[in-house]
């Protein structure tokens, strides 16, 4: 058992008391003072192994953990054989007739696309590094790697939430909506990452994060409602206050893992997904059903088709922006993703409202536009791909869509939440198609296998 979702949080258990218990990486090390290539089978195949499942730890899908171990297990003259899923892996070192074996597994899953740049950079960099480093030097650089901190507080990851409010407005929200969905999401945003530092178990800390947005989202709009006199029917935006848990980097990775034929992570993957959507939008209905409130449309925002499209292009920018620093980016990152997203995510909602092609469609070309510009990005500045394309997509995930199913299912209204669902699972399919397609032209491994 590794500890890399959060050490932090690990430091502070007692050992006896740990479900997963720890490795101990440094029993590995026996041979201090020669290079990591003529170390033993042992030695070499734990770096392999640790490579994997601190890649794992930060959210990526089974393909690239699949092949930073392939290119450390080249350079340390092995061949690896792996299986991975959501939170384990399993692998085999062969070197000289001789084979050793591992299984690894995380305690949790999360998202860190900091973590994730910085160890593909190690990675891309090992033919410079495993020259002349020892075992030794090679597990003390992994531990800094592994000990990063966030880069984020709570606070500054409630703020985030203005992501949410830009989600609202492109789903056609007004002013009263953002604001409400900006206080709920951010709030329940910050009850989720205190929730996440003390290790309370996922299903636990999105349950009460969702209930405390929904709960604050209601109590901000009924403040508006007495003081500033603004309509019931704004109370429609309080699922944008839910937002911020919509599992978009194991959804779109699941669907790339599967089209790979890395059948065990992308099913894994996926059945988390479709957890974590179920339990936010079934506390979601829970609340909006003890409150009142209900999904309905939103009132029209009254704007010219230029002033609406001028005005998506940076609310989709803030959009993922936000996602982006809820996933641990740096700013520059971010804002690259961004950039990104306000491109695809516009092209998206005005091939919808300027054509007939149908929504899921549109995101097929939007997700396609997204993958081929973060394809060039990569090759410029070596960003990860995954960690510019999902927050740039994320925003497209049809989370009302999902939520009106589950609400229309809940009040036994079975055609109309059939039709919601069909519709959300469409897109869904279709947003991680287009990233496939954008790769499988540029990338000319990912066209292949071998």
């Amino acid at each position: 058992m590794d500890k890399n979702s959060n050490p932090h949080v690990l430091k502070k258990i007692p050992l006896s008391l740990r479900h997963h218990m720890t490795i101990p990486w440094a029993t590995f090390i026996k041979s201090e003072n020669i290079p990591a290539k003529n170390a033993s089978l042992q030695e070499r195949a734990s770096i392999v192994g640790r490579i994997g499942i601190l890649m794992l730890s930060c959210g990526t899908g089974a393909w690239r953990v699949r092949d930073a171990m392939n290119k450390v297990a080249r350079k340390l003259d092995l061949t690896c054989s792996a299986d991975i899923g959501l939170i384990s892996l399993e692998y085999t070192c062969f070197s000289n007739n001789q084979s050793y074996s591992q299984v690894l597994s995380l305690p949790n899953t999360g998202v860190n696309t900091d973590k994730l740049n910085i160890l593909e950079h190690f990675v891309n960099n090992i033919q410079d590094d495993f020259s002349s480093l020892t075992i030794g030097q090679i597990h003390h650089t992994i531990n800094d790697i592994q000990n990063r901190p966030k880069q984020y507080t709570p606070i500054i990851s409630g703020l985030a939430a203005l992501a949410c409010s830009a989600f609202i407005f492109l789903l056609g929200g007004g002013i009263p909506e953002m604001i409400c969905s900006f206080i709920g999401a951010g709030i329940g945003n910050y009850v989720r990452s205190i929730l996440g530092k003390h290790a309370i178990t996922t299903i636990v800390g999105v349950a009460i994060s969702v209930a405390t947005a929904c709960i604050t989202y209601m109590f901000a709009f009924r403040i508006f409602e007495f003081y500033f006199h603004i309509l019931a029917q704004h109370e429609a935006g309080y699922i944008g206050a839910m937002l911020f848990v919509i599992p978009g980097f194991p959804f779109i990775t699941s669907m790339l893992d599967i089209s790979k034929l890395d059948m065990r992570s992308g099913l894994e993957r996926l059945a988390y997904a479709i957890m974590i959507t179920l339990i936010a939008t079934l506390v979601g209905w829970l609340v909006a059903s003890l409150v009142h409130f209900r999904p309905a449309n939103f009132l029209p925002l009254g704007l010219s088709s230029i002033t609406l499209m001028l005005l998506r292009i940076p609310a989709s920018f803030c959009g993922v922006f936000g996602f982006s620093i809820m996933f641990n980016s740096s700013k520059k990152m971010a804002a690259v993703a961004g950039c990104i997203g306000a491109i695809a995510n516009t092209l998206r909602l005005e091939l919808v409202d300027l054509t007939t092609i149908p929504p899921a469609a549109a995101a097929f070309f939007a997700a396609l536009v997204a993958g081929l510009i973060a394809s060039m990005v990569n090759r410029y500045n070596g960003y990860p791909r995954i960690s510019l394309t999902v927050p740039s997509i994320v925003i497209m995930v049809p989370g009302l869509y999902i939520y009106r199913a589950v609400y229309s299912i809940g009040n036994n209204q079975i055609g109309i939440g059939a039709l919601w669902m069909t519709k959300a699972a469409l897109i869904i399919m279709f947003l991680p198609l287009g990233l496939f397609v954008a790769r499988a032209i540029l990338d000319k491994d990912w066209r292949h296998f071998d």
